[in-house]
């Protein structure tokens, strides 16, 4: 343990605190201490990543009656060593981007130390860790994207087989992975493909598409040999698997998210919010919204609002802060969703947004009114209400009624420009 004076002039906030420099296989650990007199103690100690270890770090921490530890958010691991410690310490996981050390002083216990020092001073902002309950689903929801994504790599690889055997089942139907279009490739996986007749497609065909038979026919006369069918065999298997996989991730979501199925109910009335998709915002975000005090902080954490990037009064950027982010992707699918949705007030503002802005600035200015929508409808119980495609216009024309008896009651009359 070493101790010296401490002669900052900076307030002291957490007289007793502690730096975690965590790694794959070991963590260095900093324990500061002030006494009265404003002496400062540090203590250093390392610790391997087994949970045993784990929980001797959490005992001396406890032991030292020390409130509130910080660490940096290192890939995931930080992640073991937050569920040892969150019910006993407050933990603030910090982005490292935020917290840099002096260049030509970086070890691990100058990093402890460093973080220790900042924690002591309340310099450091947490980032927002929700409880355990919404970290479950929030891993179930991003593994059901993931696997979401594995899932629609591997229907284009059978685009891409069928174009290589030149069968053209994707250019007379809408969806190959449709009713039909699954019969058609069950049909083609089978060894007595060659033997189809139109006959036969035409009973595999399903609605409007039996009018087409003729056409489906000649899409599957392609040079489709037993290479391609072993290939294409092994894809519908993947596939198959892939998709039984998303329902039971789905199934286990629903069953985990079921007592918060009216606040699903009023985030899915957003126009572009889906029932998955209410799954995935409330899997982010949780379902109360307690760490955010007001919308601008919580579209500022999504990296939904413009950046702050001013020097000598000149406006440099106003790119976003946040580049990447879960759920400013989820909130930039909405809204290319809700800008599609006939008679919305999204739809309106986006195409007046775009003409002046382009279409990448305007979308996310419609994910920034999403997010907002978003915050009074989950923190403070309120329902969506449409204000309907023609809203703008109207309001334009109240504003400009309104003008008008202004001008009237000083005095002035509007007379029309001619043309």
């Amino acid at each position: 343990m070493t101790q010296r004076q401490d002669n900052a002039a900076i307030a002291i906030i957490h007289p007793v605190c502690c730096g975690l420099d965590v790694h794959k296989e070991k963590i260095s650990a900093c324990l500061m201490k002030i006494d009265e007199q404003g002496r400062e103690a540090s203590e250093i100690r390392e610790f391997a990543t087994f949970t045993d270890e784990l929980i001797k770090l959490r005992e001396w921490l406890r032991g030292s009656e020390c409130p509130i530890v910080a660490m940096e958010s290192t890939g995931v691991y930080w992640r073991p060593v937050h569920n040892v410690l969150e019910h006993h310490l407050e933990v603030i996981v910090v982005n490292a981007r935020h917290i840099k050390n002096v260049p030509g002083r970086k070890t691990d216990i100058a990093d402890s130390r460093w973080l220790a020092s900042l924690l002591k001073h309340g310099l450091l902002r947490g980032s927002f860790i929700p409880s355990k309950d919404i970290r479950q689903w929030r891993e179930l929801s991003r593994q059901r994207r993931k696997v979401t994504e594995s899932l629609s790599d591997y229907k284009k690889r059978v685009h891409k087989l069928f174009e290589t055997a030149n069968i053209k089942i994707a250019s007379v139907v809408s969806d190959l992975f449709g009713k039909t279009g699954r019969r058609l490739i069950e049909q083609l996986c089978d060894e007595s493909a060659s033997s189809f007749s139109e006959q036969a497609v035409a009973g595999l065909a399903c609605g409007r598409l039996r009018a087409k038979a003729a056409e489906l026919y000649r899409s599957i006369q392609g040079y489709f040999e037993g290479h391609h069918r072993f290939q294409l065999c092994s894809l519908m298997r993947i596939i198959t698997i892939l998709e039984s996989e998303i329902g039971m991730i789905s199934d286990r979501l629903q069953l985990l998210m079921k007592d918060h199925d009216e606040l699903l109910g009023r985030v899915a009335a957003i126009p572009g919010i889906g029932e998955r998709s209410a799954q995935m915002i409330i899997s982010e975000v949780g379902y109360h919204l307690d760490s955010f005090t007001d919308a601008a902080s919580f579209a500022s954490w999504a990296g939904l609002c413009p950046g702050n990037n001013e020097s000598a009064g000149k406006r440099r950027s106003g790119r976003t802060a946040v580049q990447k982010h879960p759920f400013k992707t989820i909130m930039v699918e909405v809204a290319w969703a809700a800008v599609k949705t006939k008679g919305s007030y999204f739809k309106d503002k986006y195409h007046r947004l775009k003409s002046r802005r382009g279409a990448k600035k305007a979308i996310v200015a419609i994910a920034h009114r999403l997010v907002k929508a978003l915050f009074q409808i989950i923190k403070h119980g309120e329902r969506y209400r449409e204000l309907g495609e023609g809203y703008l216009k109207s309001r334009k024309r109240t504003s400009l009624r309104a003008l008008r008896h202004q001008a009237q009651a000083m005095g002035f009359q509007l007379v029309p420009v001619a043309e």
